[in-house]
Protein backbone atom coordinates (compact mmCIF):
# COMPACT_ATOMS: atom_id res chain seq x y z
CA UNK A 1 0.00 0.00 0.00
CA UNK A 2 2.77 2.00 1.07
CA UNK A 3 3.71 2.45 -3.11
CA UNK A 4 0.75 2.11 -4.25
CA UNK A 5 -0.22 6.05 -3.18
CA UNK A 6 2.14 7.37 -4.92
CA UNK A 7 2.16 4.95 -7.84
CA UNK A 8 -1.53 5.88 -8.33
CA UNK A 9 -0.84 10.09 -7.91
CA UNK A 10 2.06 9.43 -10.62
CA UNK A 11 -0.24 8.31 -13.13
CA UNK A 12 -3.18 10.63 -12.11
CA UNK A 13 -0.45 13.39 -12.74
CA UNK A 14 0.20 12.11 -16.10
CA UNK A 15 -3.01 11.64 -17.02
CA UNK A 16 -4.04 15.51 -16.25
CA UNK A 17 -1.21 16.32 -17.98
CA UNK A 18 -2.39 14.76 -20.95
CA UNK A 19 -6.08 16.21 -20.57
CA UNK A 20 -4.15 19.29 -20.52
CA UNK A 21 -2.17 18.89 -23.44
CA UNK A 22 -5.44 17.36 -25.58
CA UNK A 23 -7.04 19.96 -24.66
CA UNK A 24 -4.68 22.89 -24.99
CA UNK A 25 -4.16 21.54 -29.04
CA UNK A 26 -7.85 21.12 -29.19
CA UNK A 27 -8.45 24.72 -28.31
CA UNK A 28 -5.19 25.86 -30.81
CA UNK A 29 -6.86 23.98 -33.21
CA UNK A 30 -10.87 25.53 -33.30
CA UNK A 31 -9.66 29.30 -32.39
CA UNK A 32 -8.72 31.72 -35.19
CA UNK A 33 -5.08 32.60 -36.04
CA UNK A 34 -5.60 36.52 -37.02
CA UNK A 35 -5.55 38.96 -35.00
CA UNK A 36 -8.77 40.52 -36.24
CA UNK A 37 -10.86 37.52 -35.06
CA UNK A 38 -8.79 36.97 -32.42
CA UNK A 39 -9.23 40.94 -31.13
CA UNK A 40 -13.03 40.75 -32.19
CA UNK A 41 -13.68 37.48 -29.52
CA UNK A 42 -12.03 39.05 -27.11
CA UNK A 43 -14.57 41.59 -27.40
CA UNK A 44 -17.69 39.47 -28.49
CA UNK A 45 -17.59 36.55 -25.44
CA UNK A 46 -17.62 38.74 -22.72
CA UNK A 47 -20.66 40.87 -24.30
CA UNK A 48 -22.51 37.72 -24.50
CA UNK A 49 -21.51 35.72 -21.49
CA UNK A 50 -22.79 39.11 -19.60
CA UNK A 51 -25.71 39.33 -21.55
CA UNK A 52 -26.51 35.41 -20.98
CA UNK A 53 -26.37 36.51 -16.97
CA UNK A 54 -28.69 39.37 -17.17
CA UNK A 55 -31.06 37.49 -19.05
CA UNK A 56 -31.08 34.36 -17.26
CA UNK A 57 -31.13 36.56 -13.77
CA UNK A 58 -34.11 38.78 -15.24
CA UNK A 59 -35.38 35.44 -16.06
CA UNK A 60 -35.38 33.72 -13.25
CA UNK A 61 -35.77 36.68 -10.18
CA UNK A 62 -37.76 38.94 -12.47
CA UNK A 63 -40.11 37.28 -15.32
CA UNK A 64 -40.57 34.40 -13.60
CA UNK A 65 -41.06 35.81 -10.12
CA UNK A 66 -43.59 38.10 -11.27
CA UNK A 67 -45.45 35.97 -13.38
CA UNK A 68 -45.77 33.17 -10.12
CA UNK A 69 -47.44 35.99 -8.31
CA UNK A 70 -49.82 37.12 -11.03
CA UNK A 71 -50.72 33.50 -11.54
CA UNK A 72 -51.11 33.00 -8.03
CA UNK A 73 -53.25 36.45 -7.83
CA UNK A 74 -55.74 34.70 -10.90
CA UNK A 75 -56.07 31.33 -9.08
CA UNK A 76 -56.74 33.46 -6.46
CA UNK A 77 -59.96 35.02 -7.98
CA UNK A 78 -60.96 32.31 -9.43
CA UNK A 79 -61.24 29.85 -6.54
CA UNK A 80 -62.97 32.87 -4.94
CA UNK A 81 -65.78 32.48 -7.76
CA UNK A 82 -65.43 28.41 -7.22
CA UNK A 83 -66.39 29.43 -3.55
CA UNK A 84 -68.83 31.81 -4.51
CA UNK A 85 -70.82 29.42 -6.61
CA UNK A 86 -70.73 27.21 -3.92
CA UNK A 87 -72.31 29.40 -1.71
CA UNK A 88 -75.36 30.28 -3.82
CA UNK A 89 -78.48 28.34 -4.28
CA UNK A 90 -78.01 25.28 -7.27
CA UNK A 91 -81.77 26.89 -8.43
CA UNK A 92 -80.88 30.65 -8.90
CA UNK A 93 -79.67 32.40 -11.61
CA UNK A 94 -75.73 32.71 -12.07
CA UNK A 95 -76.61 36.60 -13.69
CA UNK A 96 -75.49 38.28 -10.39
CA UNK A 97 -72.36 35.73 -10.11
CA UNK A 98 -71.26 36.90 -13.65
CA UNK A 99 -71.79 40.49 -13.00
CA UNK A 100 -69.66 40.22 -9.42
CA UNK A 101 -67.19 38.47 -10.91
CA UNK A 102 -66.59 40.59 -14.19
CA UNK A 103 -67.17 43.81 -12.36
CA UNK A 104 -64.78 43.20 -9.33
CA UNK A 105 -62.65 40.42 -10.67
CA UNK A 106 -62.44 41.03 -14.50
CA UNK A 107 -63.68 37.29 -15.11
CA UNK A 108 -65.76 36.27 -17.91
CA UNK A 109 -67.52 33.28 -16.09
CA UNK A 110 -69.94 30.32 -17.61
CA UNK A 111 -72.02 28.03 -16.62
CA UNK A 112 -71.56 25.33 -18.55
CA UNK A 113 -73.83 22.19 -18.70
CA UNK A 114 -72.24 19.14 -16.42
CA UNK A 115 -70.44 17.82 -19.63
CA UNK A 116 -67.03 15.79 -19.44
CA UNK A 117 -64.00 18.48 -19.37
CA UNK A 118 -61.93 18.17 -23.07
CA UNK A 119 -59.00 16.26 -22.98
CA UNK A 120 -55.74 18.33 -22.00
CA UNK A 121 -54.33 20.09 -24.98
CA UNK A 122 -50.49 20.59 -25.97
CA UNK A 123 -48.47 22.14 -23.69
CA UNK A 124 -46.33 25.16 -25.05
CA UNK A 125 -42.55 24.13 -24.96
CA UNK A 126 -41.60 26.93 -22.63
CA UNK A 127 -44.28 28.97 -21.07
CA UNK A 128 -43.53 30.00 -17.89
CA UNK A 129 -47.71 30.95 -17.15
CA UNK A 130 -48.77 27.70 -18.10
CA UNK A 131 -46.69 26.02 -15.10
CA UNK A 132 -47.30 28.23 -12.53
CA UNK A 133 -51.11 28.74 -13.35
CA UNK A 134 -51.17 25.37 -13.22
CA UNK A 135 -50.10 24.70 -10.23
CA UNK A 136 -51.74 27.76 -8.51
CA UNK A 137 -54.86 26.41 -9.48
CA UNK A 138 -54.38 22.97 -8.37
CA UNK A 139 -53.03 24.06 -5.21
CA UNK A 140 -56.04 26.41 -4.39
CA UNK A 141 -58.67 24.37 -5.88
CA UNK A 142 -59.78 20.66 -5.55
CA UNK A 143 -61.84 20.06 -8.22
CA UNK A 144 -60.91 19.02 -11.62
CA UNK A 145 -59.44 21.61 -13.87
CA UNK A 146 -59.20 22.09 -17.77
CA UNK A 147 -56.30 24.96 -18.65
CA UNK A 148 -56.03 26.47 -21.97
CA UNK A 149 -53.40 29.32 -21.80
CA UNK A 150 -52.62 29.37 -26.24
CA UNK A 151 -55.74 28.99 -27.53
CA UNK A 152 -56.27 32.88 -27.80
CA UNK A 153 -53.43 35.03 -27.44
CA UNK A 154 -55.14 38.02 -25.32
CA UNK A 155 -56.80 35.65 -22.95
CA UNK A 156 -56.61 32.56 -20.54
CA UNK A 157 -59.56 29.69 -20.22
CA UNK A 158 -60.17 27.71 -16.68
CA UNK A 159 -62.65 24.97 -17.07
CA UNK A 160 -63.80 23.84 -13.39
CA UNK A 161 -65.60 20.66 -12.92
CA UNK A 162 -68.38 21.03 -10.54
CA UNK A 163 -70.98 18.82 -9.07
CA UNK A 164 -73.54 19.71 -11.09
CA UNK A 165 -72.09 22.24 -13.69
CA UNK A 166 -68.90 23.10 -16.01
CA UNK A 167 -67.89 26.70 -14.86
CA UNK A 168 -65.77 28.42 -17.71
CA UNK A 169 -63.66 31.14 -16.70
CA UNK A 170 -61.92 33.66 -19.16
CA UNK A 171 -59.06 35.66 -17.51
CA UNK A 172 -57.19 38.46 -19.67
CA UNK A 173 -53.51 36.99 -20.07
CA UNK A 174 -51.88 40.28 -19.27
CA UNK A 175 -53.06 39.68 -15.83
CA UNK A 176 -51.34 36.37 -15.01
CA UNK A 177 -48.31 37.18 -17.18
CA UNK A 178 -45.36 39.43 -17.56
CA UNK A 179 -46.01 41.23 -20.45
CA UNK A 180 -43.71 43.72 -20.96
CA UNK A 181 -40.46 41.02 -20.72
CA UNK A 182 -40.11 40.96 -25.37
CA UNK A 183 -39.08 44.52 -24.38
CA UNK A 184 -36.40 43.99 -22.37
CA UNK A 185 -35.28 41.04 -24.37
CA UNK A 186 -35.70 43.32 -27.43
CA UNK A 187 -33.77 46.13 -25.57
CA UNK A 188 -30.74 43.40 -24.74
CA UNK A 189 -30.42 41.94 -28.05
CA UNK A 190 -30.59 45.61 -29.96
CA UNK A 191 -27.96 47.05 -27.62
CA UNK A 192 -25.76 43.74 -28.01
CA UNK A 193 -25.97 44.20 -32.09
CA UNK A 194 -25.03 48.23 -31.61
CA UNK A 195 -22.03 47.35 -29.05
CA UNK A 196 -20.99 44.29 -31.98
CA UNK A 197 -21.73 46.43 -35.17
CA UNK A 198 -19.12 49.54 -33.02
CA UNK A 199 -17.00 46.68 -32.28
CA UNK A 200 -16.65 45.32 -35.85
CA UNK A 201 -16.33 48.80 -37.21
CA UNK A 202 -13.63 49.78 -34.92
CA UNK A 203 -11.98 46.79 -34.69
CA UNK A 204 -11.71 46.54 -38.20
CA UNK A 205 -9.95 50.13 -38.43
CA UNK A 206 -7.59 49.26 -36.26
CA UNK A 207 -6.44 46.09 -37.34
CA UNK A 208 -6.13 48.00 -41.03
CA UNK A 209 -3.04 49.63 -40.42
CA UNK A 210 -1.17 46.54 -39.06
CA UNK A 211 -1.84 44.74 -41.74
CA UNK A 212 -0.52 47.67 -44.28
CA UNK A 213 2.38 47.15 -42.10
CA UNK A 214 2.94 43.30 -42.75
CA UNK A 215 2.24 43.93 -46.36
CA UNK A 216 4.61 46.59 -46.72
CA UNK A 217 7.33 44.47 -44.62
CA UNK A 218 6.59 41.60 -46.95
CA UNK A 219 7.17 43.41 -50.07
CA UNK A 220 10.20 45.08 -49.23
CA UNK A 221 11.51 41.67 -48.15
CA UNK A 222 10.20 40.55 -51.85
CA UNK A 223 12.55 43.92 -53.46
CA UNK A 224 8.55 45.42 -54.43
CA UNK A 225 8.09 48.75 -54.18
CA UNK A 226 6.98 49.97 -50.64
CA UNK A 227 7.30 53.80 -51.24
CA UNK A 228 2.94 54.66 -50.98
CA UNK A 229 3.35 53.36 -47.57
CA UNK A 230 2.75 55.57 -44.74
CA UNK A 231 2.22 54.89 -40.61
CA UNK A 232 -1.45 55.13 -39.51
CA UNK A 233 -3.57 53.79 -36.92
CA UNK A 234 -2.59 53.82 -32.89
CA UNK A 235 0.69 55.42 -31.51
CA UNK A 236 1.90 52.14 -30.61
CA UNK A 237 1.44 50.72 -34.62
CA UNK A 238 2.39 54.47 -36.10
CA UNK A 239 5.75 53.57 -33.89
CA UNK A 240 6.44 50.07 -35.50
CA UNK A 241 5.68 51.58 -39.12
CA UNK A 242 8.23 54.89 -38.43
CA UNK A 243 10.47 52.12 -37.27
CA UNK A 244 10.40 50.27 -40.13
CA UNK A 245 10.73 52.88 -42.46
CA UNK A 246 13.69 54.09 -40.50
CA UNK A 247 15.26 50.33 -41.21
CA UNK A 248 14.26 50.49 -45.37
CA UNK A 249 15.93 54.03 -45.13
CA UNK A 250 19.07 52.34 -43.41
CA UNK A 251 19.10 49.14 -45.36
CA UNK A 252 19.17 51.54 -48.52
CA UNK A 253 21.58 53.76 -47.76
CA UNK A 254 23.97 51.36 -47.24
CA UNK A 255 23.02 49.22 -50.32
CA UNK A 256 23.54 52.46 -51.91
CA UNK A 257 26.66 53.12 -50.47
CA UNK A 258 28.08 49.38 -51.38
CA UNK A 259 27.21 50.21 -54.78
CA UNK A 260 28.76 53.30 -55.19
CA UNK A 261 31.99 51.96 -53.87
CA UNK A 262 31.85 49.13 -55.94
CA UNK A 263 31.47 50.85 -58.98
CA UNK A 264 34.51 52.76 -58.55
CA UNK A 265 36.50 49.91 -57.87
CA UNK A 266 34.70 48.41 -60.80
CA UNK A 267 35.52 51.36 -62.88
CA UNK A 268 39.49 51.56 -62.02
CA UNK A 269 40.23 47.16 -62.21
CA UNK A 270 37.99 47.48 -65.57
CA UNK A 271 40.66 50.05 -66.67
CA UNK A 272 43.59 48.16 -66.10
CA UNK A 273 42.13 44.81 -67.50
CA UNK A 274 41.09 46.83 -70.81
CA UNK A 275 45.01 48.52 -71.03
CA UNK A 276 45.91 44.13 -70.45
CA UNK A 277 43.86 43.48 -73.62
CA UNK A 278 45.48 46.65 -75.64
CA UNK A 279 48.88 45.66 -74.84
CA UNK A 280 48.33 41.99 -75.78
CA UNK A 281 46.68 43.31 -78.51
CA UNK A 282 49.97 45.18 -80.05
CA UNK A 283 52.26 41.73 -78.82
CA UNK A 284 50.66 39.75 -81.74
CA UNK A 285 49.38 36.54 -81.41
CA UNK A 286 51.49 33.79 -79.98
CA UNK A 287 51.00 30.66 -77.71
CA UNK A 288 52.00 33.13 -74.42
CA UNK A 289 49.63 35.64 -75.31
CA UNK A 290 46.83 33.33 -75.61
CA UNK A 291 47.53 31.92 -72.06
CA UNK A 292 47.74 35.71 -71.16
CA UNK A 293 44.34 36.44 -73.29
CA UNK A 294 42.69 33.55 -71.40
CA UNK A 295 44.29 34.76 -67.55
CA UNK A 296 43.06 38.25 -68.67
CA UNK A 297 39.43 36.86 -69.84
CA UNK A 298 39.34 34.59 -66.73
CA UNK A 299 40.01 37.81 -64.40
CA UNK A 300 37.58 39.65 -65.65
CA UNK A 301 34.98 36.91 -65.54
CA UNK A 302 35.92 36.24 -61.54
CA UNK A 303 35.78 40.37 -61.22
CA UNK A 304 32.61 40.66 -62.47
CA UNK A 305 31.50 37.72 -60.32
CA UNK A 306 32.59 39.71 -57.65
CA UNK A 307 31.02 42.49 -57.57
CA UNK A 308 27.78 40.91 -58.80
CA UNK A 309 27.62 39.09 -55.79
CA UNK A 310 28.65 42.03 -53.38
CA UNK A 311 25.91 44.31 -55.27
CA UNK A 312 23.23 42.20 -55.45
CA UNK A 313 21.77 44.70 -58.24
CA UNK A 314 19.27 46.47 -55.56
CA UNK A 315 18.32 48.84 -58.34
CA UNK A 316 15.71 46.17 -60.24
CA UNK A 317 12.07 46.72 -59.33
CA UNK A 318 9.81 43.67 -59.58
CA UNK A 319 7.92 43.21 -62.92
CA UNK A 320 4.77 40.97 -64.31
CA UNK A 321 7.71 38.54 -65.71
CA UNK A 322 6.85 35.60 -67.86
CA UNK A 323 8.23 32.70 -66.04
CA UNK A 324 7.78 30.37 -69.06
CA UNK A 325 9.35 32.08 -71.99
CA UNK A 326 12.42 32.38 -69.14
CA UNK A 327 12.77 29.08 -68.65
CA UNK A 328 12.92 27.88 -72.28
CA UNK A 329 15.86 30.58 -72.80
CA UNK A 330 17.60 28.69 -69.80
CA UNK A 331 16.99 25.48 -71.65
CA UNK A 332 18.02 26.78 -75.04
CA UNK A 333 21.39 28.28 -73.66
CA UNK A 334 22.12 24.97 -71.93
CA UNK A 335 21.77 23.63 -75.00
CA UNK A 336 24.32 26.05 -76.55
CA UNK A 337 26.64 24.88 -73.82
CA UNK A 338 26.46 21.26 -74.95
CA UNK A 339 23.58 19.71 -72.50
CA UNK A 340 20.66 17.75 -73.65
CA UNK A 341 17.86 19.76 -72.34
CA UNK A 342 14.76 19.97 -71.64
CA UNK A 343 11.87 22.25 -69.90
CA UNK A 344 8.51 22.62 -68.96
CA UNK A 345 6.15 25.03 -66.88
CA UNK A 346 2.86 24.42 -65.36
CA UNK A 347 0.43 26.95 -63.90
CA UNK A 348 -0.05 30.55 -64.85
CA UNK A 349 3.28 31.71 -65.90
CA UNK A 350 2.81 35.89 -64.98
CA UNK A 351 4.78 36.59 -61.67
CA UNK A 352 5.53 39.85 -60.40
CA UNK A 353 9.62 39.13 -59.43
CA UNK A 354 12.90 40.93 -60.57
CA UNK A 355 13.36 39.18 -63.99
CA UNK A 356 16.88 39.84 -64.93
CA UNK A 357 17.90 38.38 -61.00
CA UNK A 358 15.76 35.79 -60.80
CA UNK A 359 17.47 34.37 -64.33
CA UNK A 360 20.54 34.85 -63.13
CA UNK A 361 19.32 32.94 -60.54
CA UNK A 362 18.03 29.90 -62.29
CA UNK A 363 20.67 30.37 -64.70
CA UNK A 364 23.73 30.07 -62.23
CA UNK A 365 21.80 26.45 -61.01
CA UNK A 366 21.41 25.81 -64.59
CA UNK A 367 24.95 26.25 -65.70
CA UNK A 368 26.30 24.58 -62.80
CA UNK A 369 24.72 21.48 -64.01
CA UNK A 370 25.37 21.72 -67.05
CA UNK A 371 28.89 21.67 -65.90
CA UNK A 372 29.20 18.37 -64.52
CA UNK A 373 26.13 16.23 -66.08
CA UNK A 374 25.51 15.80 -70.13
CA UNK A 375 21.58 15.76 -69.09
CA UNK A 376 19.11 18.60 -67.53
CA UNK A 377 15.98 19.02 -67.22
CA UNK A 378 14.27 22.56 -66.07
CA UNK A 379 10.99 22.44 -64.19
CA UNK A 380 9.03 25.05 -63.35
CA UNK A 381 5.58 25.01 -61.29
CA UNK A 382 3.10 28.02 -60.22
CA UNK A 383 0.29 28.03 -57.59
CA UNK A 384 -1.45 30.13 -55.32
CA UNK A 385 1.58 30.39 -53.08
CA UNK A 386 4.69 29.43 -54.69
CA UNK A 387 6.71 29.60 -57.51
CA UNK A 388 9.19 26.84 -57.53
CA UNK A 389 11.92 25.92 -60.77
CA UNK A 390 13.98 23.38 -60.27
CA UNK A 391 16.71 21.92 -62.08
CA UNK A 392 17.66 18.61 -62.15
CA UNK A 393 20.67 16.56 -63.86
CA UNK A 394 22.31 13.23 -64.09
CA UNK A 395 25.95 14.76 -62.75
CA UNK A 396 27.52 13.16 -59.66
CA UNK A 397 25.37 15.62 -57.17
CA UNK A 398 26.77 17.00 -54.31
CA UNK A 399 26.71 14.55 -50.61
CA UNK A 400 24.35 15.34 -48.50
CA UNK A 401 26.53 16.63 -45.41
CA UNK A 402 27.53 19.08 -48.14
CA UNK A 403 24.81 20.57 -49.43
CA UNK A 404 24.62 23.84 -46.83
CA UNK A 405 28.64 24.46 -47.25
CA UNK A 406 28.36 25.33 -50.61
CA UNK A 407 26.62 27.83 -50.49
CA UNK A 408 29.17 29.68 -48.68
CA UNK A 409 31.04 32.27 -50.94
CA UNK A 410 34.28 31.62 -52.26
CA UNK A 411 33.89 28.63 -51.09
CA UNK A 412 34.99 25.27 -53.81
CA UNK A 413 34.63 21.76 -51.91
CA UNK A 414 37.23 19.40 -54.05
CA UNK A 415 34.31 17.29 -55.05
CA UNK A 416 31.38 19.19 -55.05
CA UNK A 417 29.46 20.75 -57.46
CA UNK A 418 30.32 24.27 -56.31
CA UNK A 419 34.04 24.03 -57.44
CA UNK A 420 33.70 26.27 -60.66
CA UNK A 421 37.26 25.33 -63.26
CA UNK A 422 38.53 28.58 -62.69
CA UNK A 423 35.58 30.45 -61.26
CA UNK A 424 35.27 32.07 -58.50
CA UNK A 425 32.90 29.71 -56.51
CA UNK A 426 30.32 32.15 -56.30
CA UNK A 427 26.95 30.41 -58.18
CA UNK A 428 25.12 29.13 -55.27
CA UNK A 429 25.88 32.01 -53.16
CA UNK A 430 24.88 34.78 -55.67
CA UNK A 431 21.60 32.01 -56.68
CA UNK A 432 20.76 31.43 -52.52
CA UNK A 433 21.22 35.88 -52.22
CA UNK A 434 19.29 36.68 -55.14
CA UNK A 435 16.20 34.01 -54.11
CA UNK A 436 16.47 35.59 -50.37
CA UNK A 437 16.18 38.55 -52.07
CA UNK A 438 12.54 37.19 -53.42
CA UNK A 439 11.58 36.48 -49.84
CA UNK A 440 12.72 32.44 -51.31
CA UNK A 441 14.97 29.90 -50.48
CA UNK A 442 17.35 27.63 -52.76
CA UNK A 443 16.66 23.85 -51.86
CA UNK A 444 19.25 21.16 -53.19
CA UNK A 445 18.29 17.41 -53.16
CA UNK A 446 18.59 14.17 -54.84
CA UNK A 447 17.35 14.05 -58.58
CA UNK A 448 15.49 11.48 -60.10
CA UNK A 449 18.26 11.69 -62.87
CA UNK A 450 20.43 10.67 -60.55
CA UNK A 451 22.03 13.42 -59.87
CA UNK A 452 21.11 16.82 -58.13
CA UNK A 453 18.13 18.40 -58.10
CA UNK A 454 18.34 22.75 -57.04
CA UNK A 455 15.07 24.08 -56.39
CA UNK A 456 14.19 27.69 -56.10
CA UNK A 457 11.18 28.64 -54.20
CA UNK A 458 9.85 32.38 -54.38
CA UNK A 459 6.27 32.97 -52.63
CA UNK A 460 3.67 35.00 -55.17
Amino acid sequence: MAESGPSGLRLLGGWLRDANTRFAAWFNRVTPKGLYPRSLLIIVTPMVILQSVVAFVFMERHYNTVTRRLSAAVSQDISAVVALYDLLPKDRDFTELRRVAWRNLALNVTVLPPDPLPPPGPKPFFSVLDSSLSREIGRRIQQPVWIDTVGRSNLIEVRIKMDDAVLRIFAPRNAAYASNSHIFILWMVGTSLVLLTVAILFLRNQIRPIENLADAAEAFGKGRDVENFRPRGAREVRRAAIAFLEMKRRIERQIEQRTTMLAGVSHDMRTILTRFKLELAFLGEGPETEALKKDVDELQGMLEAYLAFARGDPGEQAVLTDMAALVEDLRLNAERDGAIAEASFMGPPLVEVKGDQLKRCVGNLVNNAVRHASRVAITGTRDARWLMVSVDDDGPGIPEEKREEVFRPFLRLDDARNQDDGGSGLGLSIARDIARAHGGEVILADSPMGGLRATVRIPV
